[in-house]
């Protein structure tokens, strides 16, 4: 009787189903990450300037919305255009951001 072919381990890929990590694991890496401001602003100015969406949480400007005290805005609103240049003796270049 001839032997049939063995599987090969190498080609199978993951569906991605049931995670592999404790979820209260994950959930207190996760809650160390959010409580560790310094961390999380590094990483987004870190992002922003690589002219990914950022999103930040700041105090309303609007005192009328008592419901909604922080709101979420872009992070381009708060810093502006990442691809804005400053130099030290004409402050802020404003080069062709078109391309």
């Amino acid at each position: 009787m001839a032997k049939g072919k063995k599987a090969s381990g190498n080609h199978y890929t993951s569906k991605g189903e049931r995670p592999n990590v404790n979820k209260k694991l994950r959930n207190a890496a996760r809650k160390d990450y959010l409580d560790n401001h310094s961390a999380r602003a590094i990483n987004q100015i870190n992002a922003w300037k690589a002219g990914k969406n950022v999103m930040v949480t700041i105090a309303n400007p609007n005192p009328n919305e008592t419901n909604k005290r922080f709101v979420r805005v872009p992070g381009t609103y708060v810093w502006g255009d990442p691809r804005r240049r400053y130099i030290m003796k004409s402050g802020y270049i404003e080069a062709d951001l078109a391309d």
